[in-house]
């Protein structure tokens, strides 16, 4: 014979809740162990585990008591819950339908004006064709950029920035060769050498 198999959790959580429905008053966890594994087949080690579950899940009251905890569950409060429960979905549902309703008419407005027509088609081709130009003028724009008066203005001021730069560079490699020739005696040509300086080094013009 096969092995029996044993309940699932959710078969055990359902019926502990039959037994307190049916029973209609309060117990310990003493008496719960041994009445849901008797009544129910429940195992007495796994009954604290789903009355747990089901105090979580506010299915069970729980109140201590002097020394002792009780716990109790009524049909009355199961089906004020699923009262609460089906007020709650029907509300959900009910702001889901005019949201829907509310994006329909939006993507309706939208649609307005841009029905599938010959002339929307003929529009919407020579958008095309005209974006197809511009791309071309542009790349013929860069094309010519070079003689435009704004960069060629832009190219002399950064000319005339560079040239001050270097002259004086100039000033200051001058004003070091004279300080060396001053301070060592050394020939300018001597100096020249040593350092790389051209010959023909003088002021950009």
């Amino acid at each position: 014979m096969s092995r029996k198999k044993g309940l699932s959790v959710e078969e055990k959580r359902s019926r502990m809740m039959n037994f307190f429905y049916e029973k209609k008053d309060f117990f310990t966890l003493k008496e719960l162990e041994r009445m849901c594994q008797k009544e129910k087949g429940i195992t007495s080690m796994s009954v604290k585990d789903i009355l747990t579950s089901l105090v979580d899940d506010a299915m069970v009251d729980t109140d201590k008591i002097g020394t002792s905890v009780y716990f109790w569950a009524f049909p009355s409060k199961a089906s004020q819950n699923r009262k609460r429960k089906i007020n709650d979905v029907t509300n959900q549902l009910e702001e889901f339908e005019s949201k829907k309703k509310a994006l329909t008419e939006s993507v309706l407005r939208a649609k307005v004006g841009k029905e599938d027509n010959d002339d929307r088609s003929e529009l919407l081709a020579e958008l095309v064709v005209k974006k197809d130009e511009k791309s071309r003028l542009m790349s013929e724009l860069d094309l010519y950029r070079e003689c435009d008066p704004d960069v060629l203005q832009e190219v002399q001021n950064q000319t005339v920035v560079a040239k001050e730069a270097a002259n004086r560079w100039t000033d200051n490699v001058f004003s070091i060769k004279s300080w060396i020739k001053r301070k060592f005696s050394f020939e300018e040509s001597v100096i020249d050498k040593q350092f790389d300086i051209p010959e023909d080094f003088d002021y950009v013009e």
